[in-house]
């Protein structure tokens, strides 16, 4: 028996054209429910733009599918464990009953719908997944600082595990770059406020949503909040954007700072107070003294307290990563005319600590310039090498070069005297005073 061989086709066939096919005699033969598996690999290697050619076979037959195959083709019945049908005999018997004259290929199409070839299928959807980040390809023209967030996060198929479609990928980075240009929230934000007011749905950046992974992964690229896990970390991460979770958790401890009967009670005894944003947000002071020191680690504070008292200077502690409450309180500061000087660890965290206070509110350096460093890290013992990864200090470009230079860490208390020097109080005529105790 003459082969007539199965066309090539370019692209999906268009089973809404009439090839001359004769339908009822299709849907009764081809069509017929126990030849399903037939037209399912055929249907198969057409999106694999596979030949419709070789021999197909279905192992443990029924009777009524070994039937329906040998009503097919044609021929009579045959026996064994398995059934197989070339696929050149199938094309030949359609061609020739001119039940489909243009052969197999536009008969499953008829019967089954427009094939798409998978090569299509995969270029389809990698175009509509490229659509689906422009949201936040648009985000990093207009916020450079999250140009490498936004790459690392086309990489590392984050996006595709939570939102499973292209088009609820679009959707989802959508909303995360409208909340991430929110941020940082100034003043300080309730979450559910800050939600409502960015995506319209108060709980939408809930903790385990979507939303809120995204967002809070876009938080440690703008802010320099370090990874981490947990209720607690979570917290601070929003805060160091802005954002609470609660009013009473973000604090700011201080030391002679007055303006409020609670503050100025302690500071008349010389003891330190713990503010909390609620009392920040409520009740803020109402004074700002000439110029307030900041330092990163609640030993500075609590040493100074011990050797000054109510004499010391005003002095407020990060303690680590600014809080929402230490941003609002030196916000205000500032703006109420208070000169701000800062001291920090000297190694890469530090840096970044004092890089995001510094994106927030101006500081100058308290002891904290490049030869500072180096003067400090002479005195330093080598068993304090420095490590992490490097980072950069805006207000004094040549300290991280002195930095990975000399490879030695400098934390606060090591340069405690130094620093208790500039806190001493100094009586009128410019001597230090010794009164305080």
């Amino acid at each position: 028996m003459a082969v007539t061989p199965v066309p090539e086709h370019d692209g999906p066939i268009d089973h809404d054209i009439d090839h001359g096919i004769d339908h009822d005699r299709l849907r009764r033969l081809l069509g017929d429910p126990e030849l399903g598996w037939l037209v399912e690999r055929i249907r198969l290697r057409m999106e694999r733009e596979k030949p419709l050619t070789g021999p197909v076979s279905l192992s443990a037959p029924t009777d009524a599918q070994r039937a329906a195959a040998e009503r097919l083709l044609g021929r009579p019945p045959r026996s064994g464990h398995s059934l197989t049908v070339r696929l050149e005999a199938v094309d030949t018997v359609l061609r020739r009953s001119a039940i489909s004259p243009a052969g197999l290929a536009t008969a499953v199409t008829e019967l089954t719908g427009t094939v798409t070839p998978l090569s299509e299928t995969r270029r389809q959807e990698t175009r509509a997944w490229d659509a689906a980040y422009a949201p936040l390809d648009t985000l990093s023209r207009q916020q450079p600082e999250l140009a490498r967030w936004a790459a690392q996060l086309r990489k590392d198929g984050l996006v595709r595990r939570l939102a499973r479609t292209p088009d609820a990928a679009r959707t989802l980075l959508a909303e995360t770059a409208q909340a991430l240009r929110a941020l940082p929230a100034h003043p300080p934000t309730p979450l559910p406020v800050f939600a409502t007011r960015t995506l319209g749905r108060a709980h939408a950046l809930d903790d385990g949503t979507p939303h809120a992974t995204l967002v809070l992964s876009g938080i440690r690229a703008l802010t320099g909040c370090p990874d981490g896990t947990g209720a607690e970390w979570r917290r601070a991460a929003w805060a160091s954007a802005g954002v609470l979770k609660d009013a009473l958790s973000s604090t700011v401890l201080t030391l002679n700072l007055r303006g409020t009967p609670a503050l100025d009670h302690l500071a008349e005894e010389g003891e330190p107070a713990v503010v909390t944003l609620r009392q920040l947000t409520l009740r803020p002071p109402r004074t700002a003294p000439a110029a307030v020191y900041i330092c990163e680690n609640p030993a500075v504070l609590a040493t100074a307290a011990d050797t000054y008292g109510s004499a010391c200077p005003p002095l407020v502690c990060l303690q680590g990563q600014p809080s929402a409450a230490a941003l609002t309180l030196l916000g205000r500061l500032h703006d109420n005319g208070s000169s701000l000087h800062y001291h920090g660890d000297f190694d890469w965290g530090g840096l970044r600590i004092a890089t995001t206070l510094l994106d927030r509110v101006p500081w100058q350096p308290w002891r904290y310039t490049t030869v500072d460093y180096r003067t400090a890290a002479a005195n330093t013992p080598a068993t304090a090498p420095l490590d992490g990864t490097p980072t950069t200090a805006p207000w004094d470009p040549d300290l991280a070069p002195a930095l990975t230079e000399l490879g030695v860490r400098v934390e606060e208390e090591t340069v405690l005297a130094d620093l208790l020097a500039d806190l001493a109080p100094r009586a009128p005529d410019g001597e230090v005073s010794h009164s305080a105790g």
